[in-house]
């Protein structure tokens, strides 16, 4: 696989970052993962608002332009074969003193990724996704919002606790193993829905759509920005704030959001004991539908 770092397409193997990058040594460092459209990068400028913006709190220079970096973009999927791409942009804080830092970078690592996307057939997204009820509690945000930082280490527990992975000795039981494709979703530390593990949440209850709000916590992502403004602007009305599991239980339809999948259909809701609960008719939702149309076709729009 070629990759893109500061600058350069160069083979992945043979692609070299310091052992003094903070980005390694500390986590130190943000990223943002898209995919493009027709070879475009859909809502790349809100996904270079959210990076700059966590770059500027971290005191990391980035000033990469949204057209210098779709030039970048281009060579890089041509140089892998791709048509289109699941993008990763990682800019990590650089090299560094052993030890804290007293100051701001001067000489970030930037790095591109990417790869082909999945594929999700009809069949499959009419079936829709398990979520599971994990105990794993959502983090707090590492600054006045949630950061999407090299620092993933609460979503990678949550993951090892959906497999099963969790537990110095491996003895840790969960009550099923979960579903190809499932997803986890936290709570706060207070008990209100947040988030899943790489994803934000919706749900549909009596015509109103509701979704965690930002106080709770998650990520602001930048898919789930966009399905708000597209439901409210077809007139749906949509809710933030904060809501529990129980709640959730009550929904008609369910979805996830992020911007490589898009929606998500969640058919079959699992607590903490493995107890399955049927969202709807335990099939995709019509709204849920409507929406992921309305955003497929805004990604059209975009490309042209």
């Amino acid at each position: 696989m070629k990759i893109w770092l500061n600058g350069s397409i160069v083979d992945g193997g043979e692609a070299v970052i310091s052992v003094y990058d903070h980005g390694f040594l500390y986590g130190l460092g943000l990223f943002e993962t898209f995919r493009t459209y027709g070879g475009e990068p859909y809502l790349l400028e809100r996904h270079l608002d959210r990076l700059r913006g966590g770059c500027m709190e971290l005191g990391i220079p980035f000033a990469m332009k949204a057209d210098e970096l779709r030039r970048e973009i281009t060579a890089l999927l041509a140089a892998n074969g791709l048509a289109d791409g699941y993008i990763r942009l990682t800019v990590s804080a650089g090299v560094g003193e052993l030890g804290l830092p007293v100051g701001d970078y001067s000489d970030p690592t930037v790095l591109i990724l990417a790869k082909s996307l999945p594929v999700v057939g009809v069949d499959a997204l009419r079936r829709g996704r398990e979520l599971r009820l994990l105990r794993t509690r959502r983090n707090s945000p590492e600054g006045t919002v949630r950061f999407k930082s090299l620092h993933y280490m609460n979503n990678i527990i949550a993951k090892r606790e959906m497999l099963g992975l969790n537990g110095r000795d491996r003895t840790e039981q969960i009550a099923s193993l979960p579903s190809p494709g499932a997803e986890g979703l936290m709570l706060s530390r207070d008990g209100w829905l947040t988030e899943g593990i790489v994803s934000n949440l919706f749900f549909l209850r009596q015509g109103v759509i509701y979704t965690p709000c930002i106080e709770t916590g998650i990520l602001p992502g930048v898919t789930r920005a966009r399905v708000i403004e597209l439901a409210r602007d077809t007139g749906y009305e949509v809710e933030e704030g904060l809501y529990t599991w129980e709640q959730l239980l009550e929904a008609e339809e369910v979805w996830l959001t992020n911007s490589i999948q898009e929606l998500v259909p969640v058919t079959r809701l699992i607590d903490w004991d493995g107890l399955e609960r049927k969202v709807g008719i335990g099939e995709a939702g019509a709204l849920t539908l409507e929406l992921l149309d309305m955003y497929r076709s805004d990604t059209e729009a975009a490309t042209l």
